[in-house]
């Protein structure tokens, strides 16, 4: 028996698949750390040592550093654990949201409101 995978697309998204998984694994164990004080004290003092610490690769790396959210997401990351990277520049999942779509902050959160009516 031949099991055919297609991969499913949604324009605009990076779906988080095996695939991605893999790619960003290093990326979200980095993020995952985050939930340690600790560690988010030591990544602010030395943001690239951090990165190297978990072995990110250059575009992880890169998408880091520009605090771009698409970038980290197809670079692997994934973004309830990108929520923990998120927190230590004081950005929620709003902001994220906003940032994924484009919006400002405020018009992502109207969006959210309206669509809740």
């Amino acid at each position: 028996m031949v099991i055919s995978k297609q991969k499913r697309e949604i324009p605009g998204t990076v779906l988080f698949d095996g695939e991605q998984a893999r790619k960003g694994y290093a990326l979200n164990k980095m993020c995952f750390s985050f939930n340690s004080a600790e560690n988010r004290a030591e990544f602010v003092r030395d943001e690239d040592a951090y990165c190297a610490k978990y072995g990110l690769t250059p575009e992880q790396r890169a998408a880091i550093a520009s605090r771009n959210v698409l970038q980290l997401l197809a670079a692997g990351g994934n973004v309830y654990y990108l929520a923990k990277f998120a927190g230590i520049f004081g950005l929620d999942m709003q902001d994220v949201g906003a940032q994924q779509t484009g919006m400002s902050k405020d018009a992502f959160k109207a969006k959210l409101i309206d669509a809740g009516r």
